[in-house]
């Protein structure tokens, strides 16, 4: 019996279903499974309590010496990519290079010369000159700080409300480690991404994914990561979205996007892990011949999510790569773990990355 730990988000049961349901041959293997989200899967996988667990890339830096990645089962792609919002109405404001890369902002050329001087550590940000529905009485008075590098700008609500002020454009400077975030997870990629592109956010609060909007609409966080399903409802609660993180690493590298994917333990015999990779697969295989098959199974996981969002998410997550990895996938992930440790954000793994 091996134990076999992912989520219960609509990708991770579509695939697992035809595995777990012995709708497809699995070759004599029994799993024991576990649905926890993703966060609490890669903490699991550093105590390397799972023999085959989904896992962050980002985490899989850390239990590298334990685990291995297999070619079926991953979450990457295009447009799939975490986003940063808020309740406050932020854009881009000026174009600044984000650790080599250069946003295309405000019709500006994404191909004009840049510099990077030592002080531009993160975007700038500004509200627009109007109030989110969400709620702000957190921010009911305006912040002023000394420093203003790696700064966020705002206009104060006190201007925007005050029909009197209303082409007072004067702005407040906030520099974005003052700004609190809410991340579903130190190891998820997605806080990966948000420190790729923002070095300087490190007032950062942990919490279960799906609780992010809810903390910013109460104004508990200025600023939210969010992922999976989030990525359909956010605009629906009055946020509002700053930057899309997926569209700053595919502009930075030109690869997919690898958020996810299926490890296995490395004590495991040659045998098994290549049995479980042949079985994964048969699984994603069948969902995309029987998309319906586990429609009751996906939506009893699925937090009271419409059938129309739970497919919007299979579609999002679940492609080429889930079936295998390839020439492509492989080189996304081994793009991200570059990146990752030529900015320190990760320890050089010793290991091969593949099976």
């Amino acid at each position: 019996m091996l134990t076999l730990g992912f989520s219960p988000c609509p990708n991770d049961t579509f695939i697992f279903d035809a595995l777990i349901h012995h709708k497809i041959d699995t070759e004599g293997l029994q799993f024991e499974v576990l649905f926890e989200d993703v966060e609490t899967l890669n903490q699991k996988a550093l105590r390397g309590e799972l023999d085959i667990t989904k896992l962050s890339y980002h985490a899989y830096a850390y239990v590298i010496e334990n685990y291995v990645l297999l070619d079926a089962g991953s979450a990457l792609g295009f447009g799939v990519g975490p986003l940063l919002v808020s309740g406050r109405k932020y854009h881009v404001s000026s174009n600044e290079e984000v650790e080599g890369l250069k946003l295309k902002v405000e019709g500006q050329s994404s191909n004009a010369p840049t510099t990077k001087s030592k002080e531009v550590e993160s975007l700038k940000l500004k509200v627009e000159s109007e109030v989110s529905s969400a709620p702000t009485t957190h921010n009911s008075q305006p912040t002023t700080y000394s420093h203003e590098l790696s700064a966020i700008s705002y206009q104060p609500l006190s201007n925007l409300n005050d029909p009197q002020h209303t082409t007072d454009n004067s702005q407040h400077k906030i520099p974005i480690s003052q700004l609190k975030i809410g991340i579903p997870g130190k190891y998820t990629t997605a806080n990966f991404l948000l420190s790729l592109a923002f070095p300087d956010a490190k007032n950062k609060v942990e919490m279960v994914f799906s609780d992010i909007e809810k903390s910013l609409l109460e104004g508990s966080i200025d600023l939210g990561l969010i992922i999976h399903e989030n990525r359909f409802t956010y605009q629906d609660k009055g946020l509002h979205k700053i930057i899309d993180l997926g569209e700053f690493w595919e502009k930075l590298t030109g690869c997919a996007i690898p958020l996810g994917g299926i490890m296995i333990k490395r004590s495991l015999p040659d045998e098994i892990k290549h049995k479980v990779n042949r079985i994964i697969r048969r699984s994603v295989e069948f969902a995309f011949e029987n998309p319906k098959s586990g429609i009751d199974f996906i939506s009893a996981h699925s937090q009271e999510m419409s059938e129309e969002v739970m497919y919007k998410h299979i579609e999002l997550y679940v492609n080429k790569y889930s079936i295998d990895l390839g020439t492509e996938g492989r080189k996304a992930v081994t793009t991200l773990f570059d990146e990752a440790i030529k900015r320190k954000v990760i320890p050089e793994p010793k290991q091969n990355l593949f099976l």
